[in-house]
This record gives C-alpha cells, structure tokens and sequence, in this order.
C-alpha cells in the first residue's frame, strides 16, 4: 500500500514503541511461545478454522498497523459494539518504520493477532508466519463479500484468478490512491480556476502559484511525499504494463525507462523552480498535510487517507484529482493498493481475528472506510460521497475503470522504500541526477531479485 504516515493522534498509541521494542528482543532471542498458532506436534503454523462461531469469552486481540489511525479505531470501536467481548487494541506505527520493524514483531512470540499487509508480508507467508484464509474464505463467503481483484492482491502468487484454492494472507479493508489536493481559495487567488486536465496544465498553473506569491506544492520529502511525487509522475509518463513488470520482478524488467527519466527530470526541475517549500527535505508527510490546512501552499501530494482529515480541517476548502495525464484523453494511472489486514499464525485466537476480518465487508465498517477517505471494497454499500470525498471516490472509480491501478514502487523490494525516499531527497537538494537516481533503485531490484 502504499507508503504513508497519518498524523493523527489516537487512543491506544502509547504502548507501540514498547510493545516492538519487546518484539524486536524476543525475536532475537528465537523463542516460540507454546501454545500460540504453531502446532506443538509438528512446530509448523496451525491451519485457520473454517469455523465462523466467535467464542464466548473475554478476548483481546493486537493489531498493528501504519495506516489511517482515525479509521481503525472507529473500526475497532464498531467491532467491539458487536462483539462486547472481544477487545480489539490498535498499535500505530509510522509506515517506513513499521515496514522495517514487521518481520522482527511478526516473527517474535510476543506477535499480535492481526497486522496490516505490507512490503515483506509475502515473505512472513511463505515463513509460515500469516495464516493461510482460505478456509474463512470459504465459510464467510469472502469471494461473493470483496471483489475478486482485491483478494488477487492478497493470494499468493499475485495476479491471476483467485477462484481457485490458492493460500489467502490478507483481507481488504480499503481501496487507496494517491493524488493532489488543492486549496480551493489560495488557487483562485492564483488565477487557477479547477483542477487542471493535463500535466502540462497542471505546471501552468504551479507556475501561477508561484507568481502569486504562495507555496506551489507541499510535499513530505523526510518520508514518503517525494516518492509518491516521482511515483505519480511515473504513472501518467512510463507504460502501466512497463511499470508493472518491473513492481513484479519480471524477469529483463527495469525502471530505467525513458518515462521514469522523464519523471525524475521534472523533480528535480520543479525543485530548481522553487514549487517545492524550501524545508521539503525535512518535513515529515504528516507535517506537510497539517501546513496545507493552514493555507501555506496550493496543492498537496498525498493520498486518499488523508481526505477525511482534510474535510475536518478545511470544509469545502479542499479539492481532490488524480496526477493528469499528457494528454486530457489519457487513461487514469495512480499509485494504489487495498489496506488490509492479515492473521499471525501466533495468534490464540484466530476465530476472533477471523470475525474481525469478517466484519469488514460489513455496511457498518464501508461506512467508517469511506468517511475516511477510502474507497471500500463494495463502493455501492453506501450513500454517494459529496465534496472532496466525492471527488476521491470519483477518480478512483475512473482509474479503476482505466485499470490504472499501480502498486507502489517501494513493493519491488523490502529495503526499496529507504532508497526511493533518500534518492527524491537527493534529487530535490541537487546531490543526484536523475540517470543515477534510477540506476540507484534498479540495483536495489536487481539485488533483490538475485536473493
């Protein structure tokens, strides 16, 4: 899913840090607890039950995460109205840091019931680490409850149909995108009527930005803001089918492509114009999303999660398009995956996990996914959106239509995401051409790939 940190504060944060920082030595240490989700015969992951009955007790299940902190816990808090014995406790992690601290939590004995999927959960699978959902898949009916692309996403071998009997590691929660939002007033102060329908349209109009005096672009650089910049560049200006290829590990696939030239050419150049905030390099995606609310640039990189903070901080003062294309015809490419949630094989109670995965292709949790900015996985499950997430559900539905959905690019390899982030940094400080920049993340995938 793309890469992102939330900035919102919520009410079980407090014990993230010490709950991986025990993971982190406890997996050191290698130890299995007995009686967790490995069978104490055979020392191999039990199989999830194809049961759906929720045991009558008092449970409380883990879930950590890096997504839509405001979100989950409405989620959870809905969860629990339905089943009052079951306590469901949210642990917040920044996304770069919870993509490199995931394996070691997941792998720990002290590893929560339920995780979200990230870069290396294909991996934790195939260790025997995430239970296999087929057998839920089957008694909840998920293939009638998600769409059948989504749950491909999350089965193994990616891609294809997931009719078949392949091993489930995830459940979908939410449809993201990335895009650009725009401050409504600040942009007809500049001249900038809506949004533009080129991508040479929209550089006029952060050019008119620029001459009005106002921040053009805010963008989180210390993070994940510049990447999804160069990514959404990417999208509009390198084939989907190149571009996929190479996210997949296709075997002669690469990223040093003309379009993916191009993209890192128009970083850097915009970097030289001055579109950026002069702090971008320093400034976290969080803290980018809170200056925007208070009207200190035109537009903003960021996704879909953040619409309903968005909404919250400016009203009707904020809009939403995709990345344009080169032409106002051209099919609509974003940066995309599901949010969603996977089982540790750890877990003591994987009937309660199961009902929770479960409870989100319910009415109540497509409710609470799309107040928040997200698409849910059944987009007629509710009411037509208005303003700004109207207009996120809109350009989701027309790249969805276009089949321009791309994964992220920090997908192609575990340690990707560090050299994506510090190599846009570089090339908005000037320190890196953009020929090196993408010699630099092929052999990250060549590296990889070699494994």
């Amino acid at each position: 899913m793309a890469v992102t940190e939330r900035g919102t504060a919520h009410r079980r944060v407090g014990a993230t840090l010490s709950v991986l920082a025990l993971s982190v030595l406890l997996a050191a240490c290698g130890a299995l607890t007995p009686g967790s989700g490995y069978d104490a015969n055979t020392g191999r992951p039990r199989a999830v039950p194809s049961a759906t009955a929720v045991p009558d007790e008092d449970i409380t299940l883990r879930l950590t995460f890096a997504d839509a902190p405001v979100m989950v816990d409405a989620l959870a808090a809905a969860f629990e109205k339905k089943h009052p014995r079951i306590d469901v406790r949210p642990e917040y992690t920044q996304f770069a840091d919870y993509v490199k601290s995931l394996k070691l939590a997941m792998t720990s004995d002290t590893a929560p019931d339920l995780a979200q999927y990230a870069v290396g959960t294909d991996a934790l699978a195939r260790r025997g680490d995430i239970l296999d959902l087929a057998p839920y898949r089957e008694a909840y009916g998920w293939r009638k409850e998600f769409p059948a692309a989504n749950l491909n996403q999350l089965t193994a071998g990616g891609g294809g149909d997931a009719s078949d009997d392949r091993p489930l590691y995830g459940v979908p929660v939410g449809l993201s995108m990335t895009g650009l939002y725009y401050n409504r007033k600040l942009a007809a102060a500049a001249g900038i009527s809506g949004p533009p329908r080129t991508l040479k349209e929209f550089e006029g109009q952060l050019a008119a930005a620029k001459r009005a005096g106002a921040t053009p672009l805010s963008i989180g650089a210390l993070d994940s803001g510049g990447l999804h910049l160069w990514a959404a560049l990417v999208n509009v200006m390198m084939p989907p089918e190149e571009y996929r290829a190479w996210v997949d590990g296709r075997e002669g696939a690469t990223i040093e492509t003309e379009g993916a030239l191009k993209a890192a050419e128009l970083v850097a150049e915009w970097a030289g114009k001055g579109y950026f905030d002069p702090s971008a390099n320093g400034t976290a995606q969080v803290d980018s999303t809170a200056r925007f609310t208070r009207d200190d640039s035109v537009f903003l990189v960021n996704g879909n999660w953040a619409a309903g903070q968005l909404v919250d901080a400016m009203g009707e003062n904020v809009g939403f398009f995709p990345m344009p294309g080169l032409q106002e015809s051209a099919r609509s490419v974003a940066s995309g995956f599901s949010v969603a949630y996977s089982i540790s094989s750890r877990t003591r109670h994987p009937e309660a996990a199961g009902a929770f995965l479960d409870f989100m292709a319910s009415p109540e949790a497509a409710a609470i996914v799309a107040a928040n900015g997200f698409l849910p996985p059944d987009p007629d499950a509710v009411p037509e959106q208005t303003g700004v997430l109207g207009e996120v559900a809109a350009a989701h539905r027309k790249v969805v239509a276009d089949d321009g959905t791309n994964q992220f690019p920090d997908f192609t390899a575990p340690s990707m995401l560090d050299r994506l982030r510090s190599g846009v940094q570089r090339l908005i400080a000037g320190r890196t051409g953009p020929d090196r920049f993408l010699r630099e993340i092929q052999d990250v995938w060549a590296e990889h790939r070699a494994r």
